[in-house]
């Protein structure tokens, strides 16, 4: 196994920065202490700030193979580090070796996404003269670069939603600040410290581990022109409300669906839905909470569920073997078996599952759930999910729609017409056919509706919300 520093540096205008030691972060499996990191204070993170507004117009002029050169040099590095990059988050998310080394395969392939959409940004000719009055106009418009950005990134794809913001911002020449969780920075930080290795204008980036409390300015300073955060609906809205005149794209919850209908391949769905509910310890935005099974079949695809939900492997997720790896904390790992302990004294029958030791809490399938229960309404974030039969797709459809959550929805049906009605009536950013909602490919357009966020990720869109249109018009008679 590669072995972990004992600190590492903040990145404060392209440089690295060792302050203090002040942020602890555990080894979420052993719950020891595995490293240290430095802690940014309001007087950094303003320097950071002032540096990416100097940064801003050298940024906007960089040429696009130079924006592409930086990027596939990060590509190159990330691949000479995959073992590194893997095990550091393993070990700061507690997040399963095999998922792990996704993870960092997902990393690789957005900044390449990005450094091949870099040279890519196209503007439009426009004739003007649609009445008398402008005849012998004509309008060209582009996308210019927005300015400094601030990017927020949660604990649970400290890697790839990290990359999902950083690498669109390089792809168009926006300098960024970037707070990463407190539980999980140490990913930001090694692609802060391959950046740092690049030709990129000073104060182009900056990687700021820091307190909730002390990072205000990531939201409420106007030089900052967009906030792009990840994470809760709670805190998310609120920075929507505190963030001024900037533009807003907020990637949040969800308790996603799936529905099984009559004519699905169990065989097929069943290890789809096992996998999308559990892995990483269901601790994804898009993880399946919700599973609806046509009533025809719902007998049958519980008794498989339940069966094959018993056989993952719980443990250290160090060992290859392990599927179902600790909660990011003690804490959360409590609160979602208090929302499992409610929902079973409210009636709900627990299939399997349902115990709980320290960080870790065994996958859990439910069913008879009260409808107003948080454990079917509110975002679980962990290895839970619950069991609904239906009568018919319009009844399953009503009951995807019910959520105040609109990320994405899997439907498991060979229906054609029920496919195209589902992506018509279903209230998400994206619909999943005979695969999970947890499905994402990274250079799709990403998001959701309603509670779940604004705008959109996947890097071609996420570089659109990254930039202006700057229209120019010319009068030629």
């Amino acid at each position: 196994m590669p072995k972990l520093k004992d600190t590492y540096p903040l990145y404060l205008n392209n440089k690295a920065v060792q302050p203090n030691a002040d942020l602890e972060v555990t080894d979420k499996f052993t719950g020891e202490v595995a490293f240290r990191t430095a802690l940014a204070n309001p007087e950094i993170i303003d320097k950071a700030i002032a540096g990416a507004v100097r940064a801003a117009e050298p940024m906007a002029r960089m040429a696009s193979y130079e924006r592409k050169a930086v990027l596939e040099h990060c590509v190159k590095r990330f691949r000479e580090r995959f073992d590194e990059l893997a095990y550091a988050l393993c070990v700061e998310a507690g997040k399963p070796i095999k998922d792990s080394e996704g993870e960092v395969t997902r990393l690789i392939d957005t900044f390449q996404i990005a450094a091949e959409e870099s040279t890519r940004m196209y503007g439009e000719v426009m004739p003007l003269d649609i009445s008398e009055r402008a005849k012998g106009y004509q309008a060209i418009w582009k996308r210019y670069p927005v300015g400094p950005c601030s990017f927020i990134s949660p604990f649970n794809f400290p890697l790839n939603l990290a990359a999902h913001k950083v690498a669109p911002a390089i792809a168009v020449g926006c300098p960024f600040v970037m707070k990463p969780a407190s539980k999980t920075p140490l990913g930001a930080i090694i692609i802060g410290e391959i950046l740092a290795e690049t030709d990129l204008p000073e104060g182009a980036f900056s990687i700021l581990p820091a307190s909730r409390d002390g990072a205000d300015l990531f939201t409420e300073d106007e030089r900052l022109k967009l906030l792009s955060f990840t994470g809760s609906p709670a805190v998310g809205w609120a920075l929507k409300a505190k963030s001024g005149k900037k533009k807003v794209v907020l990637e949040l919850g969800g308790n996603a669906a799936v529905v099984v209908d009559r004519d699905a391949d169990l065989d097929d769905a069943l290890e789809r839905i096992v996998f999308g509910a559990f892995y990483q310890s269901g601790q994804s935005c898009i993880g399946v909470q919700r599973i609806l099974i046509h009533e025809e079949v719902y007998a049958r695809f519980k008794a498989m569920l339940v069966e094959k939900t018993r056989t993952l492997k719980s443990g250290d997720p160090k060992d290859r073997e392990t599927f179902i790896g600790p909660m990011i904390s003690e804490g959360e790992a409590k609160r979602l078996k208090g929302w499992i302990d409610e929902a079973v004294a409210g009636g709900a029958t627990l299939l399997c599952g349902g115990d709980l030791d320290g960080s870790m809490l065994q996958a859990t399938l439910l069913e008879g759930v009260d409808r107003d229960a948080q454990a079917l309404n509110d975002e679980a974030f962990g290895p839970l999910a619950v069991l609904q039969p239906f009568a018919t797709m319009d009844e399953a459809l009503e009951e995807v729609n019910r959520s105040e959550f609109g990320l994405q929805a899997g439907i498991f049906t060979r229906d054609l017409f029920a496919m195209f009605d589902a992506w018509d009536r279903l209230e998400v950013g994206g619909i999943v056919i005979n695969d999970v909602p947890s499905y994402r490919v990274d250079n799709m357009p990403y998001g959701g509706v309603k509670d779940s966020g604004l705008g959109r990720e996947g890097i071609k869109f996420a570089m659109e919300d990254m930039t202006e249109i700057r229209n120019l018009v010319v009068r030629r008679t």
